[in-house]
């Protein structure tokens, strides 16, 4: 901590906005502020099992800043209603509107640092790098891990958490002149506008799947048990609010599936079987096995069949579509290359994919831009990469349909 943040603390300037007339007072004096909000959330990921956000920092210019525990407040509507008109800066906006959201936080313009920082081609984008290059001032690495779900909340905690807000303002307006200097500025508001439009926060089909030593089961009634297994611990981790990985890790719960245990003393003597919560909630553990080697709704080997066969099997199954993937491909790395930016921010990888494969049925600029535009790729992505895209497709010869292959 800083001698800036302790003298801070012993004036109290980090007090938490923790009741409904503070809370009123803090909404007058941010209205009463003049440019831009900084916002930001603290959450808990790794130790509860929501997502919801914890503590709420703002900071604008003429109001200072705020420091808002959202769980005795509920509702910040009229937070949201008071700043919604005024650009909203965020650092990896992605991150925080789902939470915020929650809490009836949704603005109408952002500008995010974070994505700011990759279309200007910087080489870091996390926000003390980015602080650091444009500032020349150095953020303490402390607490961005630790469970901001426990009260009260640490003073060092709270100064960590004012000054990823407090300096944000700053380095906005820096950023966006370096955007106007480059030329930027508008494919970066066209950036800003389609993450407020964006689903944000989806739930994967059959995230049992993505466990951690889920591939290695080799049998249907393996993974029928893992999964069983996953979706007792989400329930439970749901009901007491933990993070599943802290009840049970997956490896635990895979190797239990592996070894497919015959009994709950077997299940209890297998040593692989680890975690906070594996002998305490036992019986539940039981009971899982139990219904995934008895279940008939076996798990398919492959799971949901994807709209397109994964890429790196093209060149073997699809070996067209797999040269036009590579040539399009090289054709933005040469955009990227030129606007200085990262692939996958001048084209997402899957829009790509999906037009390689299933390319119109004549291929030239036009044909392209709509094809990408229908997949989601923003106008000055589709006029930045439209044409040579055509022209690599042409090149590497014109495919046959492959709808027989999508179905095999």
């Amino acid at each position: 901590m800083t001698q800036a943040d302790e003298a801070r603390i012993a004036n109290g300037g980090l007090e938490v906005i923790d009741t409904p007339e503070a809370f009123a007072r803090g909404v007058a004096r941010i209205a009463e502020g003049e440019g831009p909000v900084a916002v930001d959330a603290e959450r808990a990921s790794g130790y509860r099992y929501s997502d919801r956000a914890y503590l709420v920092q703002l900071y604008r210019r003429g109001a200072g800043t705020l420091l808002i525990d959202p769980l005795p407040i509920g509702s910040l509507a009229a937070l949201g209603e008071a700043i919604h008109d005024e650009e909203w800066v965020f650092h990896a906006a992605t991150q925080d509107l789902p939470c915020l959201r929650e809490i009836d936080l949704d603005p109408a313009t952002i500008f995010d640092t974070e994505l700011g920082a990759r279309l200007l081609g910087m080489e870091r984008v996390g926000l003390g790098a980015v602080v650091e290059e444009l500032l020349g001032i150095t953020l303490a690495k402390a607490h961005s891990a630790d469970d901001w779900s426990v009260r009260p909340l640490p003073t060092s905690w709270l100064a960590y958490a004012a000054l990823d807000v407090e300096l944000l303002v700053d380095v906005r307006d820096l950023m966006a002149q370096r955007l106007v200097d480059q030329g930027k500025d508008g494919l970066a508001r066209q950036e800003f506008d389609d993450i407020l439009v964006r689903e944000l926060g989806a739930k994967r089909s059959e995230p049992w799947r993505r466990m951690n030593g889920y591939s290695k089961l080799r049998t249907p009634r393996a993974q029928a048990i893992a999964r069983e297994l996953w979706l007792a611990r989400d329930a439970y981790a749901r009901e007491t609010d933990n993070a599943p990985g802290r009840i049970v890790p997956d490896r635990a719960l895979t190797a239990a599936a592996a070894a497919m245990p015959s009994s709950r003393g077997a299940l209890q003597g297998l040593k692989e079987f680890t975690g906070r919560e594996s002998r305490s909630q036992l019986d539940r553990w039981w009971a899982a096995i139990e219904a995934g080697r008895s279940t008939t709704d076996l798990p398919s080997r492959r799971g949901e069949r994807p709209a397109i066969p994964p890429h790196r099997s093209w060149a073997h199954r699809a070996p067209d579509a797999d040269a036009r993937l590579r040539a399009g491909r090289a054709a933005v790395e040469r955009v990227a290359e030129t606007l200085g930016m990262p692939v996958e921010n001048v084209l997402t990888p899957d829009y790509l994919r999906r037009v390689a494969w299933e390319p119109p049925t004549t291929i030239d600029t036009a044909t392209i831009a709509a094809a990408l535009a229908a997949s989601g790729a923003r106008p000055w992505q589709v006029d930045a990469v439209s044409e040579l895209v055509a022209r690599a497709f042409v090149e590497v010869g014109q495919p046959p349909a492959h709808a027989d292959e999508t179905a095999s």
